[in-house]
């Protein structure tokens, strides 16, 4: 079935799950609350692209696409209601080249790279992989209802684009349009400049009273890469301290507790040239350095865990269905007699609550 894709939510931890689950590798995602904030990009790079939510309006604004552009470029229309999200994450990890999007997703690019636009986007649609990973994050439906698959009146619908740096050139993707659109060419300046200058005129279209946008960046994953550094690290503080050891010097257990074990395994490290020599003080001073660097990134890495923890449990509880628990909870107490009386103080919370609120109004007038 094509027409069953649920919508999902637009979260960080959502969408990290989402594309390691369809086998892509050593990527994350990271909300960005401002654009504004350099220290938090600097701490973010490299990042890959850019996920763009914001209220869709049934007269879309009419833009200027691309009918004829660079082969490599991926780019798919969006054939189906739902599947905006996964897209527009799509579009930018098949457009980047240096990350390890997995098997799935490199045949399905190397599949459709001859396809036209609608064509692509009907293959994604039909793709059981990613269809089932997108769909794992359907919030449970507690009993069977038969819903009307019209939109409700009145009812908000938001939109997912991306936008992703290729080859020298920015580009806004989005599904619903007839083709890329050219943001114009990066030349030496930061892309991310060029699209928070896109991304503010977008969102400055919409009423001031608007506030509901979301932007997420993907990023490299920092505790992979640290991970990979500390291995490097490693095989050089073997060979480090078998050259300390040489050079006469006494290891103190208590602050090199893995040096002996190290020095024992040296010959299954690859060491580096510019260790080779130096003096007892210089490879002590580079001893010193190093293990600050393994240090510095274990915390990088215990802090992407714990991250990550976060994320499966929030997504656990995304995913489970609470209707039971709360039944049995109301059956209980209305067994007890207690259920009237919560309701009444529930009620009475609520309706002070309106009433302060109400009171608040009367006095800013």
């Amino acid at each position: 079935m094509v027409d069953n894709w649920c919508t999902i939510e637009s979260d960080p931890g959502v969408f990290t799950e989402l594309i390691r689950n369809i086998g892509v590798k050593k990527v994350v995602v990271e909300e960005v609350y401002t654009l504004d904030d350099e220290d938090l990009l600097e701490n973010l790079k490299p990042i890959y692209g850019l996920i763009f939510l914001f209220k869709w309006k049934k007269e879309p604004e009419k833009r200027e696409c691309l009918e004829y552009y660079d082969d490599d470029l991926f780019f798919a229309n969006q054939t189906i209601q739902n599947a905006c999200a996964t897209q527009a994450i799509l579009s930018v990890l098949l457009n980047c080249p240096q990350i390890d999007i997995g098997p799935e997703l490199e045949n399905f690019r190397n599949f459709t790279k001859q396809f036209d636009s609608k064509t692509r986007g009907q293959v994604l649609t039909n793709s059981e992989v990613i269809r089932v990973v997108h769909n794992s994050f359907a919030r449970p439906e507690p009993f069977d209802i038969v819903q009307d698959k019209k939109p409700s009146k009145g009812g908000d619908a938001f939109h997912f684009v991306g936008y992703v740096p290729f080859k020298g050139k920015l580009y806004e993707l989005d599904g619903l349009q007839k083709g890329p659109i050219l943001l114009g060419d990066i030349g030496d300046m930061d892309w991310l400049e060029l699209a928070k200058k896109e991304i503010n005129e977008r969102t400055a279209k919409f009423e001031a009273t608007e506030i509901r946008f979301t932007l997420l960046a993907i990023c490299e994953d920092k505790s992979a890469k640290a991970t990979e550094e500390n291995a490097k690290l490693t095989a050089r503080l073997a060979h480090l301290y078998k050259k300390f050891k040489d050079l006469g010097g006494q290891i103190d257990p208590a602050q090199h507790p893995d040096a002996e074990e190290l020095i024992k395994n040296v010959g299954n490290y690859i060491g580096d040239e510019k260790d080779e020599l130096g003096s007892l003080e210089e490879v002590t001073k580079r001893i010193t350095s190093l293990n600050a660097q393994v240090k510095s990134n274990n915390f990088i890495i215990k802090e992407e865990k714990g991250k990550v923890d976060k994320y499966e449990a929030e997504n656990k509880r995304r995913r489970h269905n609470y209707i039971p628990f709360i039944i049995e909870m109301l059956r209980l107490s209305a067994k007890k007699g207690q259920l009237k009386g919560l309701v009444e103080e529930a009620t009475a919370k609520r309706e002070a609550r309106l009433k302060a609120k109400q009171d608040a109004k009367e006095q800013g007038k």
